[in-house]
């Protein structure tokens, strides 16, 4: 029951982050807003294991730890709100949500995980969903340029994945999120230096809602959660649960924000999801008895 209660807690976290997000944007930058999200939260979630600080190795693992703060933090956090500003909420989660196909086929292509026919038609319904999904943004009803933004927030988090995969043995699990966190804001702090400026900031409680939300509930209390699921749990069945997040967040951005839905949003859903299940869904292994009777027949 505790399993299930916190994957509940991650689902809902994460499908109400698109619509919060997309409502603080309208009082604050959004290279800024991705970059106090990440020194924040990355603060908030260093204070909680800071007892473990002795598994940071830093000499021997800062180039892993700066790899992943530029991929999962900078590039995904500085695409994603970029793009979030000029498309739909909703919409925009389920181009982001193409991250799960990406990380199937670079799976295959750099780590040598076996590619499936599942897999196979589980990337080709994702890219089929994707052009779905973007079918009014080439009518002019949908900004284009937020749509490669999304691609390019779902490319530079399955990028990022792949590295901590590679390279998840070599550093502690809270500390890689806890520092990439604070590598990732530091570079989008950067980046928001020569593009924008604080005094565009309209600190209001909306403004101050979406922050602090943003930085204890969408980075530090998900993450723990999120490690804690994939660390008790088998990891494709967390990547299950976590496909109905596209779906909540269309709901969530129609109902309380009166985004558009539309058929080619509906079928583009469809389609992502069960590609995402497809791309992640286990071979089903032949028992030995199966193996025999094959063999001898």
């Amino acid at each position: 029951m505790k399993w299930f209660l916190r994957m509940a807690a991650l689902i809902l976290i994460w499908s109400l982050s698109w619509s919060i997000y997309k409502v603080t944007l309208n009082y604050t930058p959004p290279l800024l807003f991705s970059a106090m999200r990440c020194l924040i939260g990355g603060v908030f979630l260093t204070l909680f294991i800071w007892k473990t600080r002795n598994r940071i190795k830093w000499r021997k693992n800062w180039i892993i730890y700066l790899n992943a703060g530029i991929l999962n933090m900078a590039l995904f956090f500085g695409f994603q709100t970029a793009g979030l500003n000029l498309v739909p909420s909703g919409l925009f989660s389920v181009i982001v949500y193409f991250q799960p196909i990406l990380v199937g086929f670079f799976s295959w292509l750099w780590i040598g995980e076996i590619m499936t026919i599942s897999k196979v038609v589980g990337l080709i319904l994702g890219f089929i969903g994707v052009i779905s999904v973007s079918a009014e943004g080439f009518s002019g009803n949908i900004s284009v340029f937020g749509v490669i933004l999304g691609l390019l927030s779902a490319l530079s988090w399955a990028l990022g994945t792949i590295y901590v995969k590679k390279n998840a043995n070599q550093v502690d699990s809270l500390w890689m999120v806890a520092l990439q966190c604070l590598i990732g804001g530091i570079f989008l702090s950067g980046a928001s230096l020569f593009t924008e400026s604080w005094t565009s900031i309209t600190w209001n409680g909306t403004y101050l809602f979406g922050l602090a939300f943003g930085s204890i509930f969408g980075i530090t209390i998900s993450w723990i959660l999120y490690v804690w699921l994939v660390k008790t749990g088998d990891p494709s069945v967390v990547a299950t649960y976590t496909f109905s997040v596209p779906l909540l967040a269309v709901m969530i951005g129609t109902l309380i924000l009166g985004e558009p839905f539309t058929i080619y949003l509906l079928l583009g859903i469809v389609l992502i999801v069960a590609s995402i299940y497809l791309v992640n869904k286990k071979p089903v292994p032949i028992r030995e008895n199966e193996s025999t009777e094959y063999q001898s027949a």
